[in-house]
């Protein structure tokens, strides 16, 4: 009795699998948070953006991180408990794959732009001289 009285009170439900599923009221929090959290930038970016282009990326990207969380915890019902812990570690492993193909991908665009050739410009056009360029 009491077990089941504890399964209708909880926040998530425990199945015999082991696996956490979420309820209703988990799903419609995680549908509201991505929904805000989409508009926010939506509306930062087709506002015009804010005087310094740094604090609207940020912002775009500061809720891009927070809804992949949202999403992991609301939708994939991701915990440190979940099978005994290694989902943490695949995403942990997860995340370190992901900077460094950005952090290499940004490094090698910077070297390339760095060291375009003089006579191009950053546009991919070559100048041409002496027709009002």
């Amino acid at each position: 009795m009491a077990d089941t009285a504890h399964a209708k009170t909880a926040a998530h439900v425990h199945h015999p699998d082991g696996h956490d599923h979420g309820t209703y009221r988990s799903y419609v929090i995680g549908f509201i948070l991505s929904v805000v959290l989409t508009a926010i930038p939506f509306g930062v970016v087709m506002a015009g953006g804010l005087e310094s282009r740094l604090l609207t990326a940020g912002i775009v990207i500061g809720a891009a991180a927070i809804q992949i969380l949202v999403h992991m915890v609301y939708f994939l019902h991701m915990n440190g408990r979940s099978d005994e812990g290694w989902t943490m570690m695949a995403l942990i492993f997860t995340v370190v794959v992901v900077v460094i193909i950005l952090a290499g991908s940004l490094w090698v665009m910077h070297n390339m732009n760095a060291n375009m050739m003089p006579q191009m410009n950053h546009d991919g056009m070559p100048q041409l001289s002496g027709f009002g360029t």
